[in-house]
């Protein structure tokens, strides 16, 4: 899955433009290497992004469906 739709079926950036906009610009380190839109995420990845002022930190526990409930992020990421 890429990481600009990752990020937003997971809810942690509301739209999927600008998640692309941040990772483009170089804003979403994974793994300690600054990744593109397209990169395909993996389970056990560590996301740090820079959105504004805040530093998020993500790690994904699993992939999700195309679809999620928003009940049920939780069971896909663990926000450090």
């Amino acid at each position: 899955m890429r990481l600009d739709k990752f990020l937003k079926i997971t809810r942690v950036i509301k739209r999927r433009t600008v998640a692309k906009e941040l990772a483009d610009n170089g804003n979403i380190i994974v793994d300690g290497d600054a990744k593109k839109s397209s990169y395909s995420v993996k389970k056990g990845d560590i996301l740090e992004i820079k959105y504004f002022n805040k530093n998020i930190k993500v790690k994904i526990k699993e992939l999700p469906p195309e679809t999620l409930r928003k009940e049920l992020i939780e069971e896909y990421i663990e926000i450090i």
